[in-house]
């Protein structure tokens, strides 16, 4: 491998929720919430109904949509500094969810010299301590305004950190740190992902839903198969 080579930092992109973790991250954010009286019982029930769906067939389009718009009107006037309090409270919790054929490929990642990534449509308030408490080297996820006291507005600060969003966000990440895209990696189990991972130079497919499945086989991408087994 040439100077140049090792001189080029790059990185390794890995979607969260079923791809890192079993499960969502969101809904133990959501339980959390609901004790500290920021949602509804109703939402919680159709966020516990949503954790089972997706445990089993991934996430939807529509359903990752109404999931922001959810969480956008839960926390309007609400302090960050209170989520963020919430989200320490659960990310033990979350940790201990690693899929361990997932920590493998992280820790081959970095035996690669690759920043490890996180990159989720889940809160920004959540997604860093979880990449913090990993050790990794970064996080990437939906960011949400803040007025000049500390409280959520109810809108969006930048994409949501979805499908094509999560391109426009590892750009930004890319210009910042000097990653050459074309020598990095993306790691995930949905389709929904399909843009991230036709940006990089290495798409790997982690516990793949049936549509990400067939265009791995086809395109002749890696597939991880992890198991889906709760301990």
């Amino acid at each position: 491998m040439s100077s140049d080579a090792v001189a080029v930092p790059t990185a390794a992109f890995f979607d969260l929720d079923r791809t890192l973790i079993r499960g969502s991250a969101n809904y133990p954010l959501a339980v959390a919430a609901f004790r500290g009286g920021h949602v509804p019982w109703l939402d919680l029930v159709k966020d516990t109904v949503n954790a089972i769906a997706f445990h089993r067939k991934g996430s939807t389009d529509e359903g990752s949509a109404a999931l922001r718009e959810r969480i956008l009107r839960a926390v309007a006037g609400v302090r960050q500094a209170d989520v963020i309090h919430l989200a320490h409270g659960i990310v033990p919790t979350i940790v201990r969810k690693v899929i361990p054929a997932s920590a493998v490929l992280l820790s081959d990642a970095r035996a690669l010299g690759q920043d490890r990534i996180v990159v989720s449509a889940s809160p920004i308030e959540l997604v860093q301590p979880i990449a913090d408490a990993l050790g990794l080297e970064g996080a990437v996820a939906t960011r949400s305004e803040l007025d000049g006291e500390g409280r959520y507005t109810g809108h969006l600060a930048g994409e949501f950190c979805y499908g094509a969003g999560k391109v426009v966000e590892i750009e930004k990440l890319a210009a910042e740190r000097g990653y050459d895209l074309s020598r990095c990696a993306a790691y995930s189990d949905s389709i929904s992902d399909l843009p991230m991972m036709e940006r990089v130079g290495t798409a790997v497919a982690v516990n793949p839903d049936r549509e990400l499945r067939e265009i791995a086989r086809h395109r002749g991408w890696r597939i991880v198969e992890v198991g889906r087994k709760r301990h």
